[in-house]
């Protein structure tokens, strides 16, 4: 047999009577020397935590979704009781397909669909707007005066007269274009919704919630009526029943990775155990998730198949290495020991590189980021026991095949055997060790680069598209989306200005003056299709007020006019005490230009006219939401990947003790996280709630390839090798495993892009695209660079921690 397959490599005992138990560090013997002991607590903890899973939920909350510390949540907050129906809320318009609203048995169904939606738990009663509730009133200039009363009043019967008086009574509502359409085919029944049930103290059930709604569209919808939904609820509600689906996606990943391991490994029982401690620490996280009082969301929900994902990354190089051991002839417990002390310290690491990935997402005041980073460190915490110690204790127990053993020493000692003889993949990428096609790689990798950071310049922070990006554009959601915004004039994408004013000052003159000069600003703005305060209010009624001229229409210059005005106005555009009015922005999206150019106008007409008596503040409204989201995530998506960057940087000078190897091992993180942001570009996507962790997901991860190949490479060098011989040595030893997982985790999760569930299609895309190029960058430009900065070894002399020479000796 070929000695000389690894310069790293620890003699081979058969015999367990000629290896000292005491060799190794104090960790290695705890753990060794007590395998049947932690195998036992190992499956204790699995049948306690399997059973806790059972009680994990799969939940959402509106509030989770927003930045609650951030200033415009701040004062939304505030002013909550003063904004009803304008957080979380749910339109459902009812079109008559066959003619208009004013028909008898449309209205029946209208109020029907009324009446079932109001006894729904969660509700906020009496807030609900239809033209069946008394707040939906019409006010009007008759010849007794100015006259009033509900748009359907207790007299309507379904008669002709009664129809009539419907007409008319809803063209002197103002809600054309508010809750009944242009075209008068549909109307709306706006729906605010409270976070808990206010009889039971319980949380709102989005699921429940949703299939209680799409009962309601299948119980009244036909060919003469359709009805389409839309709203934040509504949305999650069809995520979370669509996740079954994307546990499918996963299934189909597991059973992708499993596939193409048992390929590279032809040993069942090596692939199984690796397969099993990454499903061992998926149950772990789903168990303690709800003993620590956590719970799935749509957007957490991917958080397992990464911890999976992770697991086997490591997994199958503790694998590899063992494997390798066995087939020189070494007493699999030998050989399990031998590679804990060789691969511990670099997968430690690489778990701690991404726990502080995923540790990073916490400093983003937004809940659902936050548990999406909780429960992910949680996972990687997880890892550290089950991957790095549990698989090579089982598999000092089961070892592997001699079959697959033999397989694989052979393939290193043919590939070893001569420099002409060397395997043609290997062979390629070692030659990126050579200072000409080195050169080649890192002048190239610049120019990739600076390309990339050219393009990734215009990436977009928000959404980028009409309707939830969340889904498929072609989903039932987004077409109801689609329908509502083309029919009303007042979508669903709202931009509220709050205005505070002394107690009883919010209809002073002045005051009201500035409010309709802010109304004028938003309305120059190409994104804005309406406005709506208590100063158009008090012009329409100026107008009505004098028969209707229009030469009227302007604010009322008399103070006990504008009084009169209170009385009447809707409550929707100021309070009961009278010191705080809305000024409402109806968008035509929420893209990210919109929401910002709107609040940017908001902020700059507040920093001039800001006053004693009145202060603009911005935001509430879904869309003054989502723009409070995306400052948020602005600020976040940079201040994380200094943080990300800046700990990768620590811990890899920890294990590597080299300025140099560092610089090796992160550019190619760089160059990919670089890369990244220019796809995002190309394909449409911004940065958002649910592509935010991504970027951070991938530079933890990424890290493990260069790690593992580094490590390996360090140790040769410090042997004295060459660094083209070094360098060779690693990719049989680990830079096989790492073109293995590399391929195979990106062909998995490229598997999500056909899912019906657009943001884990996103995901899915960034991800692969991420392993894939981690592993490149591992294999191609981490050579390159070396060849600059290591050279050969005699600039760095340093020893990854964890394979110093009294451990590789035994």
């Amino acid at each position: 047999m070929n000695r000389d397959i690894s310069p790293i490599e620890p003699p081979a005992i058969r015999d367990l009577k000629d290896f000292d138990r005491s060799s190794g560090s104090l960790l290695e013997r705890i753990l060794f020397n007590n395998r049947l002991a932690i195998v036992l607590v190992c499956v204790l903890a699995t049948l306690v935590l399997g059973y806790q899973a059972t009680k994990l939920e799969l939940a959402a909350s509106f509030e989770k979704m927003i930045p609650t510390k951030q200033p415009f949540i701040v004062n939304y907050f505030e002013h909550k009781n003063d904004l009803a129906a304008l957080g979380n809320v749910v339109r459902i318009a009812v079109e008559n397909r066959s003619g208009t609203i004013f028909d008898k048995d449309y209205l029946e169904t209208l109020r029907q669909i009324n009446d079932e939606v109001f006894l729904i738990p969660g509700v906020e009663r009496p807030y609900m707007k239809s033209l069946w509730t008394p707040a939906t009133r019409w006010t009007g200039v008759t010849e007794d005066g100015l006259d009033g009363g509900p748009v359907i009043d207790d007299t309507y019967d379904g008669s002709p007269a009664a129809l009539d008086a419907v007409r008319r009574n809803v063209e002197r509502s103002g809600e054309i274009g508010q809750i009944v359409a242009s075209d008068f085919k549909s109307s709306i029944v706006l729906v605010p919704l409270m976070e808990r049930n206010a009889e039971t103290g319980q949380r709102l059930d989005y699921r429940a919630f949703s299939q209680r709604l799409e009962a309601l569209r299948q119980a009244h919808q036909s060919d003469k009526i359709a009805i389409h939904i839309n709203g934040f609820a509504k949305m999650v509600g069809d995520l979370i029943i669509g996740m079954h689906e994307v546990l499918a996606f996963f299934l189909i990943a597991i059973l992708i990775c499993s596939g193409l391991l048992f390929w590279y490994t032809r040993c069942l029982r090596s692939t199984i155990v690796v397969m099993a401690c990454s499903s061992i620490a998926v149950v772990w996280l789903l168990g303690l998730l709800p003993s620590l009082g956590y719970e799935l969301d749509p957007y957490s929900i991917l958080v397992p198949f990464l911890v999976f994902a992770i697991g086997m990354s490591h997994g199958a190089q503790k694998m590899n290495g063992i494997t390798q051991d066995i087939g020189r002839g070494t007493h699999r417990l030998i050989a399990a020991r031998y590679t804990f002390r060789r691969l511990f310290v670099a997968g430690l690491t690489a778990l701690l590189a991404d726990a502080v990935g995923f540790a990073v997402l916490m400093l983003i005041q937004i809940r659902v980021i936050q548990e999406l980073a909780i429960a992910a460190s949680i996972g990687v915490a997880v890892l550290i026991f089950t991957n790095l110690v549990l698989l090579p204790i089982l598999l000092s127990y089961l070892g592997v095949s001699a079959m697959a053993a033999r397989r694989s020493l052979a393939a290193a000692e043919r590939a070893l055997a001569a420099d002409e003889a060397r395997h043609p993949f290997w062979h390629f990428l070692d030659r990126f060790t050579e200072p000409r096609v080195a050169g080649a790689a890192v002048a190239g990798a610049v120019l990739l680069g600076l390309g990339a950071a050219a393009v990734g310049h215009h990436l977009k922070i928000g959404d980028l598209e009409q309707g939830a990006p969340e889904l498929r554009q072609d989903s039932v959601y987004n077409r109801d989306d689609a329908y509502i915004t083309a029919n009303y004039a007042a979508s669903s994408d709202i931009f509220v200005t709050m205005v505070t004013t002394p107690p009883g000052q919010c209809a002073r003159y002045d005051t009201l003056m500035r409010v309709d000069a802010l109304e004028w600003d938003l309305a120059q703005l190409p994104g804005v299709e309406g406005t709506l305060s208590l100063a158009t209010v008090a012009k329409r009624m100026g107008m009505g007020m004098n028969e209707g001229n229009a030469r009227w229409y302007d604010v009322p210059r008399n103070q006990d006019t504008l009084n009169f005005v209170v009385n009447r106005a809707p409550r929707d555009v100021f309070n009961v005490n009278c010191d705080f009015l809305a000024v409402y922005a109806y968008l035509k999206d929420h893209k990210a230009d919109t929401l910002t150019a709107v609040s940017d106008a908001v902020g700059q007409f507040a920093q001039k006219n800001d006053r004693a008596d009145a202060h603009f503040l911005r935001a509430a409204g879904n869309a003054g939401i989502d723009a409070a989201t995306n400052i948020v995530v602005k600020q976040a998506n940079s201040e994380m990947l200094v943080l990300v960057y800046g700990a990768v940087v620590v811990l890899s000078f920890i294990a590597f003790r080299s300025w140099r190897a560092v610089v090796c091992a992160v550019l190619p993180l760089i160059l990919t996280s670089t890369l990244c942001e220019a796809l995002m570009v190309s394909l449409g996507i911004g940065v958002k709630v649910a592509t935010l962790p991504v970027i951070a997901l991938g530079v933890g991860i990424g890290v493990d390839y260069a790690l593992y190949v580094l490590t390996v490479t360090q140790a040769h060098l410090r042997q004295g090798m060459s660094l083209s011989q070094a360098y060779y040595r690693a990719l049989l030893f680990t830079g096989r495993v790492v073109v293995l997982t590399g391929c195979t985790l990106g062909l998995a999760v490229a598997t999500w892009a056909f899912s019906p569930i657009k943001f884990q299609a996103d995901m899915g895309i960034l991800l692969a695209f991420m392993f894939i190029w981690n592993m490149l960058g591992a294999l191609v430009l981490l050579p390159a660079l070396a060849c600059f900065l290591l050279n050969g070894g005699r600039r760095s002399r340093a020893v990854p921690l964890g394979v110093c020479q009294a451990e590789i000796d035994g």
